[in-house]
């Protein structure tokens, strides 16, 4: 067992997970960390690796988002105690790996690859549920139009606003503890690194940088204003305290809207639509009330940005 395992009790090692209280969601405050907490410790004790951990939640995931495909409540019930099994996982790796100190490249590819499996594996399921489903108000059989409303809804909306609140969660930690704090990366910096591997061969280094620096540069074009801002911000000598208390003014209120467009909140409506047996219901949500929300948060967001830029 690592020393600083043993060194601090149960209840300052799920005080230091937490990355700050103003982006941590209430539900992963009091339910999620400290369940993944105590699962990575016992993994801890057990030899287990971070990585393995994770192997075994995407896995987990995958099956869960299969269970979806059936349309009785039993196996719908599984898929709902699998997918927060996946979840748990999920918390408790990023706990392991930082308690000891086993934070490696693969690690952070496979953590940020683990959620879109669950997600891909769920919304196919999805589509091959709904194919002889028939569609409301027409008597019809959704078959292709399922196939349309989960791609947009996965493609469209669901990475789309998964990618802006977390770049959002990381701008605000960056303003609130700099960069110790955050993950803040830019597309810039993420092509030097790519440009500065061997091109030769096959890694996992120059895989995960391909792939991170195409998310990086969607976060950046999402958010011009943003981007202008902060280039002005990082370049100035002189910045008037007053401008960053103001940014994480503004941006405080989001963090709430961040964590709404991220898990929790996606998974209980797809829990609901799947146990009420109206799983069209589920994708319809991602489309009507989250894209929604999605565009107000990247409006007030951006609004902000192009009023503080003023002040620098």
């Amino acid at each position: 067992m690592h020393s600083i395992m043993v060194e601090k009790s149960y209840a300052q090692l799920l005080k230091a997970s937490f990355k700050s209280g103003e982006t941590e969601e209430w539900l992963d405050i009091y339910f999620t960390r400290p369940i993944g907490l105590a699962l990575a410790l016992v993994c801890g004790r057990l030899g287990i690796t971070p990585n393995a951990i994770t192997l075994a939640g995407i896995a987990i995931g995958a099956l869960a988002g299969w269970m979806f495909h059936y349309s009785d409540l039993y196996h719908n019930g599984c898929g709902v105690v699998l997918l927060m099994l996946a979840n748990f996982c999920d918390s408790a790796d990023g706990q392991l790996a930082r308690l000891t100190n086993q934070k490696t490249l693969l690690g952070r590819m496979l953590d940020g690859f683990a959620s879109d499996v669950w997600f891909f594996s769920i919304y196919v399921a999805l589509v091959f549920r709904l194919w002889h489903e028939p569609m409301p108000l027409f008597g019809v059989a959704w078959q292709g139009w399922g196939f349309v409303l989960c791609a947009v809804a996965g493609f469209l909306c669901h990475a789309t606003q998964c990618a802006l609140a977390d770049y959002y969660r990381n701008i605000h930690l960056w303003f609130l503890k700099g960069d110790s704090g955050s993950e803040l990366d830019s597309y810039s910096k993420e092509q030097q690194i790519y440009d500065s591997l061997v091109p030769e061969g096959w890694s996992f280094a120059r895989l995960y940088h391909y792939f991170y620096k195409g998310y990086c540069k969607k976060q950046e074009r999402l958010t011009p204003r943003f981007q202008a801002f902060f280039q002005r911000y990082r370049a100035a000598e002189d910045v008037p305290p007053a401008v960053s208390r103001q940014f994480l003014d503004g941006s405080r209120p989001l963090m709430p809207l961040t964590n709404i467009l991220t898990h929790n909140t996606r998974a209980f409506a797809l829990f609901v639509a799947a146990l009420v047996n109206i799983p069209w219901l589920y994708p319809l949500f991602e489309i009507v009330v989250l894209q929604p929300l999605y565009y107000y948060m990247r409006w007030k967001h951006e609004h902000m940005c192009e009023t503080l830029r003023t002040q620098i």
